[in-house]
């Protein structure tokens, strides 16, 4: 955990409104709205070439949005060139400079800004004891490790005490401990300075672990905005149930406001559109591996008529749970996550069941 400063910053409210991003005929954004409050985290979340990254940039002034607007607290900066919006950012590759020293790379952007000589110190000092560096500040970039390097850059975004901060897959070239380690850093310097910050990202798992808020994006949309636990266990769309976390895809047959998966009836997190909203409806019904729950069963075979009697096909050791697949008569197959304790074996016959949660359901395929 960095050591506490006396730095102080005040995030701004940070704003696109209606931004739409053309590249010839191509349409990469289409009328993307998203509003961030002072001092808040928001995740762009999605696959390769939904967009995330365009819309940081248009954010950022590094493309000129086709419509729409942009604003950084009451400023429109829509038109505004990268260097006269205030922004710190922090890119994939952290770009330091290899012939200045760690405190000469985070001053940079103060001498830019002709500040003070004395002034430049003190925000260094404070700003290196943030991100726990204070000791390396004499070091050079190929010295460091690559936490290190990254936090580098994570201070010299942020010594200009700027209204926004944008990392663009910051930890991506870092392996997964370092990962770990570092996102949980940069949410405790985050919410210690309260920096409004957009955090682009496909890693699922970085995006709910240090999010207030995460868009999750398809095609050039937003398809769901909103807290990490709404996201996963109220999920708006297919593609958000599929994307975000892990989940059985199971046949269904929609009940009223109900859908019965394998014999069992299910709530659904939504009403269905009305192109699947008819009683008796085949549906694909989303699925938690950790609402499927497995109980052996003496039978040594999988009984045909009965939609709920499986083999298991195979089971990992995940530390504090286990991950079992299991195969039902006519084929289809589910993952269980369950505690470590509960032991399955390849072959072992068990009894299937779900949690009464509720599910996301789409047109069968």
């Amino acid at each position: 955990m960095p050591a506490k400063s006396r730095t102080q910053m005040t995030g701004e409210a940070v704003r696109l409104t209606d931004v739409t991003k053309t590249y010839g005929s191509t349409t990469v954004l289409h009328g993307v709205d998203l509003a961030l409050e002072p001092g808040e985290l928001v995740c762009l979340l999605g696959p390769s070439g939904c967009g995330k990254t365009t819309a940081l940039r248009c954010l950022a002034g590094l493309e000129q949005v086709t419509s729409g607007s942009v604003s950084i607290g009451e400023e429109d900066v829509t038109e505004l060139p990268v260097n006269r919006r205030d922004i710190g950012m922090v890119f994939q590759q952290y770009s330091l400079f290899p012939h200045l020293t760690v405190a000469q790379n985070v001053q940079f952007g103060l001498d830019m800004r002709r500040l003070p000589r004395p002034d430049r110190r003190t925000r260094v000092g404070e700003m290196l004891e943030v991100v726990g560096l204070s000791h390396l500040a004499s070091r050079f970039p190929h010295e460091l490790s690559g936490g290190q390097q990254q936090r580098v850059a994570l201070a010299r975004a942020l010594v200009t005490r700027p209204r926004a901060l944008l990392l663009d897959e910051p930890l991506s070239a870092l392996d997964a401990k370092v990962r770990v380690r570092l996102r949980d850093e940069i949410r405790a310097i985050q919410t210690e300075l309260g920096m409004t910050t957009v955090f682009v990202t496909h890693d699922q798992e970085e995006a709910l672990a240090i999010s207030d808020r995460v868009a999750v994006m398809e095609a050039g949309r937003i398809a769901q905005l909103g807290t990490p636990e709404e996201l996963y266990r109220r999920p708006a769309s297919a593609f958000v149930a599929d994307f975000v976390g892990l989940s059985n895809r199971l046949d269904g047959e929609l009940a009223g406001d109900r859908v019965v998966v394998r014999g069992e009836t299910l709530p659904l997190v939504a009403a269905p559109a009305e192109s699947t909203g008819v009683a008796g409806a085949r549906v694909t019904a989303f699925v938690r591996p950790e609402h499927v729950r497995l109980t052996p069963t003496l039978s040594s075979a999988v009984n045909a008529e009965d939609a709920r009697t499986a083999t298991v096909v195979s089971s990992g050791f995940l530390g504090a749970i286990r991950r079992t697949v299991v195969q039902f008569a006519d084929g289809t197959t589910a993952a269980s996550q369950h505690g470590a304790d509960a032991d399955f074996r390849a072959g072992d016959p068990v009894q299937v069941a779900f949690a009464p949660e509720p599910v996301t359901v789409a047109p069968r395929a």
